[in-house]
């Protein structure tokens, strides 16, 4: 069975600060999403962040954090932050978009 990925909106302004090659990567992991959705890491509670139900997926050795849920009761893969993890800025995104 495919899962639909489905992109926040402000993901796209995450995917823009991104050379090519790196969203090439990020989006050759949505498609792997698409078919196993479980590949990433769970996240829990990052720098006070509360990411429970979350998981991660590594893109370009580790540079790039890709911070998505599983919806099963729609069969959706919800990618809601993209980036780099410096400061653990991908995951204040994620927590203000959850």
């Amino acid at each position: 069975m495919n899962y639909e990925v489905i992109l926040h909106p402000d993901l796209y302004r995450d995917l823009k600060r991104l050379s090519k090659m790196q969203q090439t990567l990020v989006f050759k992991q949505f498609k792997k999403l698409q078919v196993s959705p479980e590949l990433g890491d769970f996240l829990g509670n990052r720098a006070g962040y509360d990411l429970s139900g979350f998981r991660k997926l590594y893109v370009d050795k580790k540079k790039i954090r890709i911070v998505y849920r599983i919806v099963e009761e729609k069969v959706v893969v919800e990618v809601i932050a993209v980036g780099k993890r410096d400061d653990m800025a991908v995951y204040e995104k994620a927590w203000e978009r959850r």
